[in-house]
């Protein structure tokens, strides 16, 4: 009996050494590249890089526009969530499908699509002519790119939200007398709000990061993934590389203040509230 645990112990150290070593690869992978870029960074180009105008307001209207596109596309997607999360209906796996076409096509095929149907020879083209801007090149045509690419991280994550909570809750403040907007608003968001939170951080990041969709729809006003295109291209690695290792740094410092309020913000109690 000792003998057969002594083994077993033995194995179980052999399995987590192995898979210690592998997971350790898989972290070289992922950071690695990126130590080494910031290592090649000298401080004088990145202060270079800091003052540049060019650089400072590609990052602002990269994160302009993909707050305001999860922003405006959120109250859209909430709802369509929760609708799959609790209805079936006929075609509902083809809805579900649809949504996450743009993760799978390539974001160069979804940019094309997307210009085909904000130029000015179609109906939002021409609305948007008649309003006195043009759609292509416009910090507009940018956001609606940045949501084309992104919205499916939020709608998966919110339905998948919804699906956690248990239908019981909501069916028994119906019965103490709320109604559906009140469940839906005290009960259901409420306890779908990680899940909400986690997916809106997703899509504003993916949206943050897009550079297929983005450059075919607009190329000027820059952001940043394009700008940093547009220096390698023109100027190679080195006038490239400052503008990635600043844009990644303030992308990272950011998301880890969001996950961290994110993690302090308590659930509140829905049925409570309806009793209230």
């Amino acid at each position: 009996m000792f003998n057969l645990l002594s083994s077993t112990l033995k194995n179980i150290n052999k399995l987590n050494i192995i898979f210690i070593f592998l997971s350790g690869i898989v972290l070289l992978f992922i950071a690695a590249p990126l130590l080494s870029m910031y290592f090649k960074v000298s401080l004088q180009d990145y202060f270079d890089t800091v003052n540049d105008k060019d650089v400072t307001n590609s990052i602002f209207l990269t994160f302009f526009t993909s707050f305001c596109s999860t922003i405006f596309f959120g109250f859209l997607a909430i709802p369509f969530a929760y609708l799959l999360a609790r209805k079936n209906f006929v075609g509902k796996k083809i809805v579900t499908g649809i949504i996450d076409l743009p993760v799978v096509i390539p974001h160069s095929a979804a940019g094309i699509a997307l210009l085909g149907f904000i130029s000015r020879d179609t109906f939002l083209g021409q609305f948007a002519e008649f309003l006195g801007f043009n759609l292509v090149g416009s910090t507009v045509a940018i956001s609606l790119a940045m949501a084309y690419v992104s919205i499916p991280f939020l709608i998966n994550s919110a339905r998948d939200g919804f699906l956690a909570i248990p239908e019981k809750y909501e069916k028994v403040a119906l019965n103490l007398g709320a109604t559906p907007i009140q469940v839906f608003f005290k009960i259901s968001l409420p306890l779908a709000w990680r899940n909400i939170v986690s997916g809106s951080v997703l899509m504003f990041a993916r949206g943050m990061s897009e550079f297929g969709a983005v450059i075919m729809v607009a190329y000027h006003p820059m952001i940043t993934p394009i700008l940093i295109f547009e220096r390698f291209s023109s100027f190679g690695l080195k006038y490239s590389r400052p503008v990635a290792a600043i844009f990644i740094i303030i992308c990272l410092a950011f998301f880890v203040l969001i996950r961290y309020l994110s993690s302090k913000k308590k659930i509140t109690n829905g049925i409570r509230d309806v009793r209230t």
